[in-house]
């Protein structure tokens, strides 16, 4: 026998010595695939303008904020994989907040358990495919800015590849100053989950319990895409004068994010105000708003949302609902659906991945997909509402996971309306034009074969008009726009300046006027020879997406 070969006894022998590891390697396997599944099994989440977009499009989600987490104060028992479960399947939640207590008592500072309560129902809404809020649970958040910075640092690191993920740094600012306190603080913890994970939706605090909307709207945060504002409310005490606030700030151009409301009193206590809340969710849908409501708890108290002793882990029944509860599971099971999910082949989601972020510099050409390859052709990547994410070469249909990375199949991708789809690679030379196949690397080029209002090329990339504009800005307003949006903007006097301070440097075509427009990203370009009229201004080229603003003097 050759000193290579193993007898069948002493194969059996090793096998069965083996075989723990061999199970565990199976199910670590198995546990990737499952994990690689669900990140790919929501939309990304996004802001344009004071809009909040699923999926590129406009819309909002509903669910529940639990309590705090804090050890000792009765609601930590709720943080488990059977209640967000529960939550998802009978509520129809498509939304969860994990309010982790900070500086209070039992809270994360003073016993880091709080955090794996966090974490736990991150994972459980994952496995959900449901978006989940990591909120930093504060009345102080300035004052431990160092900790926050060190926490969102760890989830972005953990969480930044799942879309589900939305980071809320800030829950509740007292009567501090927007400007001189909460603003710079969040700048900081921004700057700092940016450098980790750049896209997912971060949600900041306003001053005055969050509800000081139109005051942050005054001087926004800049520099960063995918930022929106926090606004809380309570029927019992707020009314028409903070919708009116919250109006304000949208027509300011910041986005908003009920990522806490009650239907009783701003302290908890009360009866549910039916009427008003009516009010607030007929505003909140009329205005695509997302919103989370408080509190899944037993606490004995208006705002809970189950009545004392409920179950830990789901399971309740109608009589186990408060007055609140009933309310509350009949406003989030009746939202509105939002194409959220990866099984729509339209609206399926992106998972952020290393290799997605890593292409997300390349530019956009977007076009009708040939049915021939070209080996010589460049890799065909897919320009998901905005986002470059790898192709799949082995999955036919939907999102899958080669290469240690998300992909999206190419049927899928190709599904997308104009100006998305696949890029690069095998292209019909119908559907982009040989400037712009020359110029990829630079500029974008967005055509459709199926589409009659494609534009024709124009140089440095193509043009746009009323017919396939994808954005409207506001003079003097800051927004979020990347290489391909055909930007609308009314100019009516002076001179036409594009602002931004992202760092991004970035170029533009205006239809029937200037072209080659170039910006640093680190200012204003004044553009002469606009004229005062409706433009359609398109973004060329821009390594990624950015802030930016239109005004005139």
């Amino acid at each position: 026998m050759s000193t290579m070969s193993l007898s069948c006894g002493k194969l059996t022998s090793l096998v069965a010595k083996n075989a723990h590891a061999f199970l565990k390697l199976a199910t670590g396997l198995a546990l990737v695939a499952q994990v690689a599944t669900a990140a790919a099994a929501v939309a990304p989440i996004t802001t344009s303008g004071n809009k909040v977009l699923i999926g590129g499009q406009q819309g909002s989600i509903s669910g529940n904020s639990l309590f705090w987490s804090n050890t000792g104060w009765g609601g930590e028992k709720y943080y488990n994989a059977q209640t967000v479960a529960w939550l998802k399947s009978d509520w129809k939640s498509n939304l969860v907040r994990a309010a982790m207590g900070a500086d209070d008592a039992g809270g994360y500072l003073t016993d880091s358990y709080n955090k794996t309560r966090v974490t736990t129902v991150v994972d459980a809404a994952i496995a959900n495919n449901m978006y989940v809020i990591i909120d930093w649970h504060s009345h102080h958040a300035e004052q431990y800015q160092a900790q926050s910075i060190a926490f969102f640092k760890e989830m972005a690191t953990k969480y930044g590849n799942n879309n589900n993920v939305i980071y809320e740094i800030y829950n509740e600012p007292l009567n501090v100053s927007w400007s001189g306190t909460i603003k710079p603080y969040a700048t900081a913890v921004i700057a700092a989950i940016r450098a980790i994970d750049p896209d997912n939706l971060i949600v900041v605090g306003t001053p005055n319990w969050s509800q000081d909307v139109d005051v942050a709207a005054n001087d926004p945060i800049t520099g960063y895409a995918n930022i929106a504002y926090t606004l809380h409310f309570y029927s019992g005490t707020h009314g028409q004068f903070l919708r009116d606030k919250a109006t304000t700030a949208l027509n300011k151009g910041i986005p908003l994010f009920v990522t806490e409301w009650g239907s009783v009193n701003a302290d908890g206590a009360g009866a549910v105000a039916t009427a008003e809340t009516n009010a607030w969710v007929s505003f909140m849908k009329t205005n695509h708003i997302s919103n989370a409501n408080w509190a899944l708890n037993d606490k004995a108290e208006g705002a809970s949302s189950l009545v004392t002793g409920a179950s830990a882990n789901g399971g309740w029944t109608s009589g186990q609902l408060t007055a609140s509860g009933s309310l509350a599971k009949s406003i989030i099971s009746g939202w509105p659906a939002t194409n959220q999910s990866s099984s729509s082949a339209a609206s399926s989601a992106v998972a952020s991945s290393s290799v997605a972020s890593s292409s997300r510099s390349s530019a956009v050409a977007s076009s009708t997909p040939s049915s021939a390859a070209s080996s010589t052709a460049t890799a065909q990547q897919c320009n998901w509402y905005g986002q470059i994410t790898p192709v799949c070469k082995m999955t036919n249909s939907g999102w899958g996971w080669e290469n240690n990375a998300s992909c999206v199949a190419a049927t899928t991708c190709s599904a997308q309306p104009a100006p998305y789809g696949l890029i690069g690679g095998a292209a019909s030379s119908s559907s982009v034009s040989s400037a712009a196949a020359s110029s990829r690397s630079s500029s974008v080029a967005v055509s459709s074969a199926a589409s009659s209002s494609a534009a024709s090329s124009a140089p440095n990339g193509t043009t746009c008009s009323s017919a396939n504009f994808n954005k409207t800005a506001t003079k003097g307003v800051e927004f979020s726009a990347a290489a391909g949006d055909c930007i609308k903007f009314t100019k009516t006097f002076g001179t036409l300046q594009i602002g931004s301070w992202s760092g991004v440097a970035s170029s533009f075509n205006i239809t029937s006027g200037p072209q080659g427009i170039t910006n640093t990203g680190g200012g204003w370009t004044s553009v002469a020879g606009a004229a005062n009229t409706t433009l359609y201004i398109k973004v060329v080229s821009a390594s990624r997406s950015f802030n930016m603003k239109f005004d005139t003097w």
